[in-house]
């Protein structure tokens, strides 16, 4: 089988997304103020869905990330609360596609953590998770919710191994060991029955999950793999690489048989890493560069040449990572077929991206919008473990968002951990972050001192009368009872 070597000449056919354009939100739709993380890991470090945004911070001592209402654009407080139970930097964040106000966490203190965030968003820093899952050896890079099933939960450690959760008993139920090194990406297929994944082993693997059995393997020795992504129901996998002219790259693959890529083609020089998402409702790519300012799009199609290039989003401001709005958050009426969240750390600023196709009627444009897949799971934890697979269960977004989720996420009860000393709880007390709040503490802390003092002297009052007591007992004769 011949690789095919695309040329980069865009050469246009008839499509309904050819005039795709990008469009920047208003400053006052934007988010401002946000520290955002300074660390290098090759993660988003943002995630969104239709009632929050989460952004991974820069904080000291452990880490944090913050959570924001999406109606709450602007400036944010300086002293705007966290989430902040990790001992170590946050490396990874996923929304729950099924519970809005759940969201998972990993780190590099080797724990992966499940949070429930009150409706409207945090009003006080939070420190307690409902779930605390140790399983890794070492720091925990990925994580990703399985997209059909409600309580399953994969994550990606430092120590080569992909661990499954069942999030109904809080407990690890199988591991993945077929990885040489540390694994870069994890894709799932529509129904969540196939698990693609990059390796810094230089490896490209389809993995069928439940047994963790390697179903196709690719050693890419001309691309070099950094990110996977499953196209739907393609039956294909695309990544983004570099290849042996140290150029990037992407390549389609058979996920029947990674022998050899069906099309590889050559995007640029740059150095940064290429993002790659995917939109099975359109079946358009969108391809971004860490550390870039543009955003390029194409159209997957199933006959040559297969990855059509479209048009290029350009920007002036590069950006560190990107969070993705789901379907249901979109904004129908202005044909929104796809909205990024770009996080620009120079500026400390989250720019909303709404990817639009341009249209002049103002009814529902049923073309660009198919039925996608909702909020509601189409399996338990358990049948999915049990060995069922169901396609999502989908929804209309005609008539806008609306119908609530009446799912309630629960959590299995566990025994809650605590830090206490001198019946002070450290982990529920969080520390100061102004100089008044630490002078306010230092002087809280000296009353309690001096309160604890005289406490104490009036009980070693109160034990010597006893002790004198006692004495005057035992001095006192058998005859005189």
């Amino acid at each position: 089988m011949t690789v095919t070597k695309m040329s980069w000449r865009p050469t246009y056919r008839s499509s309904k997304f050819r005039n795709v354009y990008g469009k920047v939100g208003n400053r006052e739709h934007c988010y401002d103020g946000i520290p955002i993380t300074k660390n290098v890991h090759d993660n988003h470090f943002c995630a969104v869905n239709s009632k929050f945004l989460a952004v991974v911070t820069e904080s000291a001592g452990g880490g944090s990330f913050i959570i924001i209402p999406v109606s709450q654009s602007g400036r944010l407080d300086s002293h705007y609360p966290k989430v902040c139970g990790h001992q170590g930097n946050v490396l990874d964040i996923k929304w729950n596609p099924f519970f809005e106000n759940i969201i998972a966490s990993c780190s590099e203190d080797t724990s992966v953590r499940v949070w429930e965030i009150p409706e409207g968003g945090l009003r006080r820093n939070m420190t307690e998770a409902v779930l605390e899952l140790y399983g890794h050896s070492r720091r925990v890079g990925l994580i990703e919710w399985h997209p059909t099933s409600s309580g399953i939960l994969f994550s990606a450690g430092y120590d080569y191994k992909i661990l499954i959760w069942n999030l109904e008993i809080g407990e690890p139920v199988k591991m993945i060991d077929c990885h040489t090194d540390v694994i870069l990406s994890m894709s799932f297929n529509t129904d969540g029955s196939l698990l693609a994944t990059s390796c810094k082993d230089k490896k490209l693997r389809v993995i069928e999950p439940r047994s963790g059995r390697v179903l196709q393997q690719a050693s890419c020795k001309n691309h070099r793999v950094n990110r996977v992504v499953f196209l739907g129901n393609m039956k294909r996998l695309l990544t983004t690489g570099v290849s042996r002219w140290n150029t990037r790259q992407i390549a389609l693959w058979d996920q029947e048989d990674l022998s050899m890529p069906i099309v590889e083609e050559d995007i640029d020089g740059l150095s940064g890493l290429l993002f790659p998402f995917y939109d099975t409702d359109t079946h358009m790519l969108y391809l971004a560069g860490k550390g870039d300012g543009n955003i390029r799009y194409f159209e997957i199609t199933t006959e040559k040449p297969y990855i059509q290039y479209l048009m290029e989003f350009r920007s002036p401001a590069p950006q560190k990572g990107l969070g993705v709005m789901p379907k249901h958050g979109l904004d129908v009426a202005a044909c929104e077929v796809f909205r990024f969240y770009k996080l620009v750390t120079l500026k400390g600023l989250i720019e909303p991206i709404s990817m639009i196709v341009p249209r002049r009627s103002d009814t529902y444009q049923e073309d660009i919008y198919p039925m996608t897949a909702g909020t509601e799971p189409a399996l338990s934890a358990s049948e999915w473990l049990s060995g069922i697979d169901r396609d999502p269960v989908l929804m209309s977004l005609k008539d806008g968002y609306h119908r609530p989720n009446q799912l309630v996420f629960k959590a299995p009860v566990k025994e809650k951990k605590s830090v206490v000393v001198n019946g002070i709880d450290l982990l529920e007390n969080v520390p100061p972050r102004t100089e008044n709040e630490l002078l306010r503490m230092f002087f809280r802390q000296q009353d309690e001192l001096r309160r604890l003092k005289e406490e104490l002297t009036t009980k070693d009052v109160r034990i010597r009368q006893l002790e004198l007591e006692l004495n005057n007992l035992k001095n006192v004769s058998p005859t005189n009872v």
